[in-house]
């Protein structure tokens, strides 16, 4: 029972730091949008900048973490966070900030690729990840809600993301500062399952661009779209925030049991659907449905994608790589949003988005089905009138004539 209940909290910790950065985009660029001499479209490049250096360090980093030492390159990678977001909160200067959301998204890159092995070399690397994600998801929410009671300013979720790398830091030493030569070596060794690995990373990068392509242009199909005022849209985005935690407890509930095929796949199609009515709302009920029921989705899609992810090498390096794939589909993801929606409009973008979800849903499924420890049926149970029938006992007459001493056989 306490090895159920026990959880490794410097990794949730480092999961949840180096997770926050992406979790924050839109309040990040909205807000270098306005607090800064940027157009919207230079706020989202310098967004993008930033979770493209947070997956080139997952890209790097994903087969050194046992090698380097995962204390070692978690203090490293909260320090960049700090260093470098906290610079980007406190200077002015574009090219300043610039630079100081690269050197944070470096170091929230190598957070969660120390916090993704450690995970995935655990007993139930699902379990883990749904905290790690509730942990965030709360976290974000508590910024969304305080951030505009703050004053207006870029500084307020830079400064929050460093504070957060900040706290997590003393807890860096309850992690192993090396491994074994043994788990060293094994590091080294090609990468298991490979054709499964490179389909889950491809499918993964276009699933988080699809939903960020969504995300990236919430806020205008609200206002525009929809005609409803910015204070409504920010309770509807704080109200699917708070359902986001429900799906995460959610998943944390469900567990194993129903496999990882249902929830991937059909978690993607019904994802798919929300995108469709979002994009096509027109009023309050069809952008407040569709915008709580993706938010609460799409978190437990993403903890089942983890765990497969992490199952497919123990010594996590996949987890790495798809999670920095994952990376790279949400910093394209609200540009492709915004050329879709500038160029078609936005039903039409979501009907895109939409038929690209289904058509991944078909490989995710496939990889979830064929990964190892997928369990396809369940083990029947034996009904009473079904039970073992116990050996027959040889006749009486049998076991006397074999009772007696063996004879032994001449040959003739």
């Amino acid at each position: 029972m306490s090895a159920r209940t026990t959880l490794p909290w410097p990794l949730v910790a480092l999961f949840t730091a180096g997770y926050l950065a992406p979790y924050l985009l839109p309040t990040t660029v909205g807000r270098l949008d306005s607090g800064l001499a940027l157009t919207a479209t230079e706020a989202g490049a310098v967004g993008s900048a930033l979770l493209l250096s947070s997956a080139a360090a997952g890209f790097l980093l994903a087969s050194r973490v046992d090698r380097v030492g995962p204390r070692t390159l978690a203090r490293i990678g909260l320090t960049l966070a700090v260093l470098g977001y906290g610079g980007a909160a406190l200077t002015h200067a574009v090219p300043a900030v610039v630079v100081g959301a690269l050197i944070g998204g470096f170091g929230s890159g190598t957070s969660t690729a120390v916090a993704a092995t450690g995970i995935a070399a655990q007993p139930d690397p699902h379990r883990i990840t749904t905290v790690g994600l509730l942990g965030v998801s709360a976290l974000a929410g508590a910024v969304y809600l305080t951030v505009p009671h703050l004053g207006p300013g870029h500084g307020q979720p830079l400064a929050a993301i460093a504070l957060t790398a900040l706290a997590v830091w003393p807890l860096t030493g309850r992690l192993p500062l090396a491994t074994g030569p043994a788990r060293s070596r094994e590091t080294r060794a090609p990468l298991p399952h490979l054709r499964a690995g490179l389909l889950l990373a491809g499918t993964l990068l276009c699933w988080s661009l699809a939903q960020n392509a969504l995300w990236g242009v919430s806020g205008r199909i609200g206002l525009t779209q929809a005609h409803l005022s910015e204070a409504t849209v920010g309770a509807v985005f704080a109200i699917a925030l708070g359902a986001g935690l429900l799906g995460v407890v959610g998943a944390g509930a469900l567990g194993p049991r129903l496999g990882r095929a249902l929830p991937i796949g059909g978690g993607t199609v019904l994802i798919a659907a929300c995108i469709t009515l979002s994009a096509s709302a027109t009023d309050l009920t069809s952008f407040a449905s569709g915008e709580i029921a993706w938010n609460t989705l799409y978190p437990i899609v993403l903890s089942y994608v983890i765990g497969l992810a992490a199952s497919l090498d123990p010594r996590g390096r996949w987890a790495v790589l798809v999670g920095s794939a994952s990376s790279l589909g949400t910093a394209a993801g609200p540009l492709t949003g915004s050329l879709l929606a500038s160029e078609a409009g936005f039903p039409v973008m979501g009907t895109v988005l939409t038929a690209g979800l289904l058509l991944i849903a078909v490989p995710m499924t496939a990889v979830a089905i064929s990964a190892p420890g997928y369990v396809r049926t369940r083990t029947p149970r034996l009904r009473p009138d079904t039970a073992p029938v116990a050996p027959r006992r040889a006749p009486e007459s049998s076991r006397r004539r074999n009772s007696g001493p063996a004879r032994a056989t001449v040959p003739q």
